[in-house]
């Protein structure tokens, strides 16, 4: 019996279920700073600033890094050579200026002189060279897919570097805002290794001191910062996997700022005179990587079985409140690739769903088994997908992994669906290009689809914007048709804030940058 909705009662009284069972307790991880443990005080006039993460960063190299928790703590520890401003235009960082030439294949970088890195050695256009070979040539390197187009990086001088593109292409300064634009100390790579992650070494206005996995990341002031004086003597970034349990620390005081609000406590936030709530549309997406290489979803008629068996309105009603948007491509409002009809979800059928079992050989339903990351409102995720798939007979069973776990699980493929998404970033490519070209390095699901690829390194040299836009729609709807990934929302930054902390500055992908920070 297909039903052919889910009533928002259904998906409440799930809901409660589930939030009945994530609140008795225990549902912190085990080494995490969910027990609620007060932080050891700060020595006398010692300004700290505590951030709380979702969860925990699993590496401090940028080169291997694909976690958004990674990039927060870069976001102190590091520099790049070009960032965001808070309209979301790029503009130079360690770059003082550019130049490129009109066939856009030839970039010319001025450098900023006098920046040094905290072992002492200096930036300068070697480094530059240094890390762009490391990123394209590593053994390791997650950065190879944003970097394929460069030809050659030559040092012109000690402040100029030349980057030579095989072919225009159009997200190239883009890419340098994000992992594969950080410059770490060369010095600082050849003395560690592969433990480089371990011994971290940048630009940026924090310095390295400790990370204990699953608890905290310890940063301390960077004195000789470049660009202006850093006020703040320490940053902590602490792990909550447990969104209350973050909260009740925000609120008592041993968090500043905490990067990710539960949904069910932004009243709590809202109502606490003490504290402020920046509550903003990202730019990422969240859902989930079928595995096309295996079955039950090497079978196109089951992965789109699932992918429409999803009421994303639903989803985002119950769970988020409005706080994020359904979703059923990689693009937001504001990207120069969003089509709004592609975005809008339609009501499952139920008969087209039972059509679509039937031609995938399973018309009485079938088994899979979803991992989701230990958190509760993972949990309520997981706990909503299952109810609304088992009224198909989709019968689905949840595995909790803890993040890291996750993502090694989705890097070897040894998984049906895996739940994970993408903070997010301004240009089309970098939201979609790694995550289903065949072979790319965040292609978890597998996908191997020759006109997609296509289509999609097709849009990579396109530069004239409506043609490349027209490119991501025709790429969109074939991803759409084949289910390769289950968009499910396009989540909201909510960070949460303590007003004794000034200098913050909202940027649209959602990094908190304590450089300009300072506690009253």
């Amino acid at each position: 019996m297909f039903s052919t909705k889910m009533s928002k009662a259904m998906l409440g009284a799930v809901l409660g279920t589930v939030l009945l069972v994530t609140g008795c307790g225990g549902g912190s991880g085990a080494g995490t700073a969910d027990s609620g443990k007060t932080a050891t005080a700060p020595a006398a006039g010692k300004k700290v600033i505590n951030i709380g993460l979702k969860a925990d960063p699993p590496s401090m190299d940028p080169s291997i890094s694909t976690s958004l928790y990674d990039r927060q703590v870069y976001a102190s520890l590091y520099d790049k050579l070009f960032d965001i401003d808070a309209q979301g235009k790029i503009v130079p960082m360690l770059a003082e200026s550019y130049e490129v030439t009109p066939d856009g294949k030839t970039y010319t970088l001025k450098l900023k002189l006098g920046v040094k890195f905290h072992d002492g050695t200096d930036f300068d256009a070697d480094a530059v060279k240094f890390n762009f070979d490391r990123n394209i040539s590593g053994e390791k390197s997650r950065r190879k897919g944003e970097l394929k187009f460069v030809e050659s990086v030559s040092v012109v001088d000690k402040s100029t570097v030349k980057i030579q593109l095989k072919e225009p292409f159009a997200p190239f300064l883009s890419v340098l805002t994000d992992r594969s634009g950080i410059i770490v100390s060369p010095k600082a790579v050849k003395e560690h290794g592969e433990q480089y992650l371990n011994h971290p070494v940048g630009t940026g206005p924090f310095t390295f001191v400790e990370q204990v996995k699953g608890d905290h990341v310890t940063l301390k002031k960077n004195e000789n910062y470049w660009n202006g004086a850093v006020k703040v003597d320490e940053v902590n970034y602490k792990v909550f996997t447990n969104g209350t349990a973050k909260v009740q620390n925000l609120r008592s005081g041993t968090l500043d700022i905490i990067d990710d609000t539960p949904v069910k406590e932004i009243p709590v936030v809202k109502g606490d005179t003490n504290l402020q709530l920046i509550a903003e549309s990202g730019m990422g997406f969240q859902g989930i990587y079928l595995n096309n290489s295996r079955p039950p979803f090497d079978n196109k008629f089951l992965r789109q079985a699932v992918d429409r068996a999803i009421e994303r309105e639903a989803v985002v009603k119950v769970l988020y409140n409005g706080y994020a948007a359904p979703a059923r491509t990689a693009f937001t409002k504001g990207n120069l690739a969003y089509n709004e009809q592609l975005n809008t979800p339609t009501a499952p059928n139920a008969d087209e769903i039972k059509d679509l079992l039937a031609k995938g050989g399973k018309p009485s339903g079938f088994d899979f088994k979803l991992y989701i990351a230990t958190s509760p409102e993972n949990e309520q995720l997981g706990a909503v997908l299952q109810s609304m798939l088992k009224q198909y007979n989709i019968n689905m069973t949840l595995e909790k992994l803890e993040y890291g776990q996750l993502i090694e699980t989705g890097d070897k493929g040894e998984f049906d669906a895996l739940q994970l998404g993408w903070s997010g970033r301004q240009d089309p490519d970098q939201n979609l290009h790694d995550f289903v070209v065949t072979g790319t390095s965040n292609n978890n699901g597998r996908i191997s689809i020759p006109k997609l690829d296509e289509l999609v390194v097709a849009a990579r040299g396109e530069m004239d914007e409506a043609k490349r836009k027209a490119l991501y729609d025709e790429a969109a709807k074939l991803l759409q048709d084949e289910a390769g990934y289950v968009y499910l929302y396009h989540q909201y930054v909510l960070i949460g804030m303590n007003k004794k902390v000034t200098g913050f500055n909202y940027v649209p992908d959602g990094l908190i940058r304590t450089a300009t920070l300072d506690k009253q």
